[in-house]
């Protein structure tokens, strides 16, 4: 499988990366287990997971249940070493430490508590999940206005100078190698590599934000910031929360899948979607591919993905999408799939 950078770190990754946000909830310990071993047998080294999952729902009740699975799995096995590991920071909103934003007290307290549930002494890549003063991500992008974040300039420098301070004591403790954003846009990441080089701290090594056919926000200035300045993109949801594998065309509804408990889909499920989606499907006929293969080759070949995350409820999901590392999708296929997109911007 081949190997990419993560940003400036050191570290190699798989161009896949085993998402875990349903251990616990769509997918039992056991599955997630069989599923671990199963994409370290295939030859992927990257594994996300964050304080907060499971998800679908997220609960207070299930903070860390995901990381304690992962845990179990590393204490039963004796294989940590053989996992590139990423996890997350949750701030303001979430149901972690009861909401409180992302701040310097807190790192130490959450790294902890990641350790202790994935009971391993590092994590190899430590991201906060979203941006204190708010997020254009989760379709926040058609309305989020940063003059109405109530942070100043002066203010959101001063937090990520004082948040890097106490990163970089924890990669001095060895408790993170790298560290990583998520959720965050062009001119927050610019302003992260600037205050790190600035007044030290751990450089961002990646970038974790929706990204898909269906998804393309990071396409413009983000892509030239991570090109630039060797800032990976660590797309989630790169099947389109599953859109693009067709399951949900013509009204249906799996059983046990996200929009069964879900119906909305966070925003996603709109009339222009299920259009986009026919248009996807249709360039997969001509060209004889697997849509879901397509859509996660598709977000692999991208320049500037160092690992697309994708994520299985079950076995036989994750089996079927481990042949995307076999798909290479043509110049001519390319084309169509930007002519589409073209016609059907940003349908969510």
């Amino acid at each position: 499988m081949k190997m990419n950078p993560l940003g400036r770190s050191g570290l190699q990754v798989t161009e896949l990366c085993l998402g875990t946000m349903t251990y616990g909830t769509q997918t039992p310990p056991e599955e997630a287990h069989r599923q671990i071993d199963r994409a370290l047998e295939a030859g992927i080294n990257f594994m996300d997971t964050a304080e907060m999952y499971p998800v679908n729902p997220v609960r207070a009740e299930t903070i860390g249940r995901t990381e304690e699975i992962i845990g179990d799995w590393f204490a039963a096995s004796g294989r940590r070493a053989e996992w590139v590991l990423a996890t997350k920071h949750s701030g303001e909103g979430s149901k972690a430490r009861d909401g409180a934003p992302i701040s310097s007290k807190s790192i130490r307290e959450t790294v902890e508590g990641s350790l202790k549930r994935l009971k391993t002494d590092y994590i190899d890549l430590y991201q906060f999940h979203w941006p204190n003063r708010g997020s254009y991500m989760f379709r926040k992008n058609w309305r989020y206005d940063p003059a109405k974040s109530g942070w100043s300039r002066a203010q959101v420098v001063a937090d990520m100078e004082d948040c890097l301070g106490a990163l970089q004591a924890e990669v001095e403790r060895g408790t993170i190698r790298a560290f990583g954003l998520s959720n965050e846009s062009a001119w927050g990441t610019q302003m992260w590599l600037e205050a790190a080089d600035r007044v030290g701290g751990p450089r961002v090594a990646s970038i974790q934000n929706e990204y898909s056919l269906l998804c393309r926000m990071a396409d413009t200035d983000l892509a030239e910031l991570m090109t630039y300045e060797d800032v990976g993109l660590l797309p989630f949801s790169p099947l389109g929360a599953g859109f693009l594998t067709g399951k949900y065309q013509g009204g249906a509804v799996p059983e046990g899948s996200r929009m069964s408990l879900n119906e909305g889909m966070g925003g996603r499920r709109t009339e222009r979607v299920f259009e986009a989606v026919a248009a996807y499907l249709e360039v997969a006929r001509d060209f004889g591919l697997d849509p879901a293969l397509m859509a996660l080759a598709w977000s692999a070949q991208r320049s500037f993905v160092a690992s697309s995350i994708f994520g299985a409820t079950t076995f036989e999901q994750l089996e079927h999408l481990l042949g995307a590392v076999e798909v290479e999708l043509s110049e001519e296929v390319l084309e169509r799939l930007d002519a589409v997109h073209k016609a059907h911007p940003m349908p969510y």
